[in-house]
């Protein structure tokens, strides 16, 4: 931690607390009756410039990490936003998080460090405010596999056991996160205050956002317009790296779209296993509003309500806001199948798009449908791995495909070596299949944690070779895992 060389001593910083006071509450984590750490995300921790946690003790760790002994100088509060859940507005804020304070990292960027499933707070609406061991893991574990793909996330530093039960569907062993973000101000923030009329505090959270994610942006002649184009160019980045490596948000509501451009909320998320553009995950997305293929459709949805939250900062005449933020929101599906095209182009060995790429990329996908393959192990069999993908395309319709795709390449005039460079780059070797991130859940709640370790380490290589097949191998239609929970 820099000069600092005790948990008590980091450098707080408290930028969101100084906000207007109806965008947070005060509130102090509830002690818990036996923290103990179950993992400290030591990498992540030098990255924070925090690597002192090292020389800690569990026992310190696991004490401030849990809220029993806050560290001097945090100033604990709870976030004020709300959320269209499932096309639905509803108040909410952090039901179940508290965020310590800010700390600025060595390359001097700001990450929130927050604690999830601290207790209850005034957003709470009943709830317990706690959280299950297997969910804050199963958000540690994606969240990992979400960096080392080079997928803009939030992280995880340490998840704490508590020594207390919750219950969800059953008693479970519960736990606390500890969370990393670039901030944690969503689409959702915007939109409680856009709802309550209250032009200070979106105006306060407007100067906010640009000066903390899009500094380049605060002299724009309408910064809000221009912070508008900004997030919507993220957001399409993001989705298109989601869509690359076949992952399922699972609960893609406004709340869970935050302004950094980062992935955030590991609930009822999956990775397609065998490529379905219906796929739910979810248990609770009965009509499959955020199935994989509906995901780009739903995050302009989402950018829309930003849109309109925005509206009184972008023009006092409302007709002519609504159509500066129109001009805006229609670059968003061009924007997003352009970083499709180009994503989904190297997985199949393409330096650059061309037109017709779309329609190739597109037809190839049909293909894996109609064959009900294995997304990622298809892309790995076109690099030549040897897996149960690879006979498959052998079938007349793929080396028809496969014809016009060696056209296509050949147009590029690469070398053998540079195509398998490109398509190794792009196509991970091990994605978090479902049915063994569950496994490993099971037994890190049943008290064996080896094989959440064992996880970890083969998810955070994803594209070397691993020891097994684990998280590599096409699983036999009796191990995927087709339904995932919240854990809320």
């Amino acid at each position: 931690m820099r000069k600092n060389d005790t948990l008590e001593d980091w450098p707080w910083e408290h930028t969101y607390a100084r906000l207007p006071a109806r965008c947070f509450s005060w509130v102090k984590p509830t002690p818990v009756s036996a923290p103990r750490l179950f993992i400290l995300n030591e990498a992540l921790a030098d990255g924070l410039g925090l690597g002192a946690l090292r020389n800690s003790t569990p026992e310190s760790l696991a004490a401030v990490f849990s809220g029993n002994r806050p560290p001097s100088g945090a100033e604990p509060l709870a976030m004020a936003y709300a959320g269209h859940q499932y096309g639905h507005f509803v108040v909410l804020g952090d039901g179940r998080a508290i965020l310590l304070g800010e700390i600025t990292d060595p390359a001097g960027n700001l990450h929130d460090i927050q604690l999830k499933g601290a207790g209850t707070t005034p957003y709470s609406r009943g709830g317990d405010g706690r959280a299950a061991l297997g969910p804050m893991l199963r958000e540690f574990l994606i969240s990992e596999a979400m960096a080392a793909l080079g997928i803009p996330t939030t992280r995880s530093l340490a998840v704490i056991e508590t020594g207390e039960r919750v219950l969800r569907r059953e008693e479970l062993p519960g736990a606390i996160l500890v969370r990393t973000a670039g901030s944690h101000l969503r689409v959702g923030t915007f939109a409680l205050f856009a709802a309550l009329a209250d032009r200070e505090s979106l105006q306060a959270l407007l100067d906010y956002t640009l000066r903390r994610h899009y500094s380049g942006l605060t002299a724009a002649p309408n910064p809000a317009l221009a912070l508008l184009g900004a997030v919507v160019q993220r957001q399409a980045d993001l989705v298109a790296q989601w869509m690359a490596v076949g992952f399922v948000h699972g609960v893609l509501n406004t709340d869970n779209v935050a302004l950094s451009g980062e992935t955030i909320d590991y609930g009822p998320c999956a990775f397609l296993d065998r490529y379905h553009e219906s796929a739910v995950y979810s248990s609770i997305d009965r009509h499959g509003r955020y199935a994989y293929g509906r995901q780009p459709a739903i995050m302009g949805w989402n950018l829309a309500r930003f849109a309109e939250s925005l509206l009184p900062l972008i023009d006092a005449n409302q007709p002519t806001a609504i159509a500066r933020a129109t001009e805006v929101l229609e670059g968003f599906g061009p924007a997003y199948t352009t970083a499709w095209i180009q994503r989904m182009g190297r997985k199949l060995g393409l330096p650059q798009a061309r037109p017709g790429d779309k329609e190739l990329i597109e037809d190839g996908l049909a293909l894996l449908e109609e064959h009900r393959l294995d997304f990622t192990n298809s892309f790995r069999a076109l690099s030549g791995d040897d897996n149960a993908e690879r006979l498959h395309l052998d079938h007349p319709a793929f080396l028809a495909w496969r014809q016009r795709l060696d056209a296509r390449i050949s147009e590029a005039g690469l070398a053998p070596a540079e195509i398998q460079e490109i398509r190794d780059a792009a196509n991970p070797r091990q994605i978090p299949r479902n049915h063994a991130v569950q496994r490993a859940l099971d037994a890190a709640e049943a008290g064996d944690s080896a094989p959440f370790f064992h996880a970890l380490s083969i998810l955070r290589q994803p594209f070397a070779p691993a020891a097994d097949s684990l998280f590599s191998a096409t699983p036999r239609e009796t191990d995927q895992a087709h339904t995932t929970f919240c854990g809320t």
